[in-house]
């Protein structure tokens, strides 16, 4: 058979797309792009814009695949199964867990021409074991080491359609990174739902913490990158603990979502400004010249000018190297969603232009201090006028003349110039 997969939203859903191709491929079948007899859309329902993109994606779905059993999974499935399944494009629907299940009812809807099942629409218990999939070419891999949320936080919708904190057993956890790294990938991202909680559900007492350190000494040529993580892990064990570690890219994204403690407070988010400066600076200490990104959402019910410009002072004092900045969504079936104090269209906007621009600046600022640097390289792609594009450990793309057969090595870069959204530099060979 013929399989065709599409993803949309966060790194977890590309990751579980990344592990239904491996299993599709396992089963024997073909990765085509159009025209398969099976095609599976991995959804998202972060916000209400993601909703419309979901809804567009099954149309061109079924448009490059007439003939195809569609099968439409993740989080906008578990979210709106009845909106999904009256679709006429949709034969399937499935929802977050028994992802694995996708492939064997997508084999046999083709088969028995069994169309309108329904699979995995109730909020797992246990964590879930997919390999982690590495497309062919890819010079990084993901890794997903937890899933679900607990917190609850009044604009978010996760944590009703993914369930509770479920985490990977760490013996799981270390073999598929030993795994990954012997298959040749030179930078594994490890990510989750919330992996800062990582381990609360386990009867082993083991954290997040505990996890990458073992992972990183037994995989040092390994290059590891984090995923989102809140406030709260990058206390004085966390930073002590970790900053020995060569292999840990310094890039920390650190969840902010608003520098104004009484917004903070109305999102029921689980700290302060105070807290997040604290740990802000522990991380630069510990890991001198790290990247710190985060993400932003202005406009969020009853939000003041006032408090707008707080936060805009809190960007500032912090230097992010980057910033993802989002106009609040109404999420229904959210608490915020039924806030008093909604702010217009305009206004949201409006603030969300002003934060970009600022963010912007910051970026620019932050990239500056990184000319006449020099940094490990990891090349992955052509990028046209004669460069290829790459990641150093930091949080920008670094783009380097070089030749055919660069992809996947490591290259020891002079940094000369802030470039298009890097910095642009000159080759000195292999990576030291």
């Amino acid at each position: 058979m013929k399989f065709c997969f599409a993803a949309l939203g966060c790194k977890v859903n590309l990751f579980e797309t990344q592990a239904l191709e491996q299993l599709a491929r396992e089963r024997g079948h073909e990765i085509v792009a159009a025209g398969a007899d099976a095609a599976v859309l991995n959804t998202c329902a972060v916000t209400s814009v993601s909703e419309h993109k979901n809804i567009r994606a099954v149309h061109r779905l079924r448009r490059d695949n007439p003939d195809a059993v569609l099968a439409v999974c993740g989080c906008f499935a578990q979210l709106d199964p009845e909106r999904l399944g009256a679709m006429e494009e949709a034969d399937l629907v499935c929802g977050t867990s028994d992802r694995a299940a996708v492939i064997e009812l997508c084999e046999k809807a083709v088969r028995e021409g069994q169309r309108g099942g329904r699979l995995g629409l109730e909020n797992a218990n246990t964590f879930e074991l997919l390999r982690a999939g590495v497309p062919a070419g890819r010079t990084r891999a993901l890794l997903k080491i937890q899933d679900g949320c607990d917190h609850y936080c009044t604009y978010c919708i996760i944590p009703y359609v993914r369930g509770h904190v479920r985490s990977m057993p760490p013996a799981a956890a270390l073999e598929e990174a030993r795994r990954l790294a012997a298959s040749g990938v030179r930078e594994i991202v490890v990510t989750g739902i919330e992996i800062a909680s990582y381990g609360i559900d386990l009867q082993e007492k083991i954290g997040l913490t505990d996890l990458l350190c073992r992972m990183l000494a037994e995989n040092p040529e390994v290059r590891f990158r984090l995923g989102s993580l809140e406030p709260r892990i990058a206390d004085e064990s966390f930073c002590g603990r970790l900053k020995g570690f060569p292999n840990l890219a310094p890039h920390f994204h650190l969840s902010l979502q608003s520098g104004c403690d009484a917004v903070l407070k109305r999102m029921h988010r689980r700290y302060s400004t105070i807290l997040y400066r604290e740990n802000a600076a522990r991380l630069r200490e510990a890991f001198p010249g790290c990247s710190l990104t985060t993400d932003l959402i202005v406009g969020f019910p009853g939000e003041t000018e006032d408090e707008f410009m707080q936060t805009l002072a809190f960007l500032d004092e912090c230097g992010f190297a980057a910033v993802h900045v989002f106009p609040y969504s109404v999420r229904e079936g959210t608490v915020a969603a039924k806030m008093e104090e909604q702010l217009p269209a305009q206004v949201k906007e409006e603030r969300a232009v002003r934060a970009k621009a600022a963010v912007k600046a910051l970026s620019e600022r932050y990239r500056q201090g990184f000319v006449g640097r020099e940094v490990s390289v990891l090349l992955e792609h052509p990028a046209g006028e004669g460069l290829w594009s790459g990641h150093p450990p930091y949080a920008f793309p670094v783009y380097v003349p070089a030749g055919e057969g660069s992809k996947n090595t490591l290259c020891h870069v002079r940094l000369t110039e802030v470039y298009r959204d890097g910095l642009r530099g000159e080759a000195l060979g292999a990576a030291r």
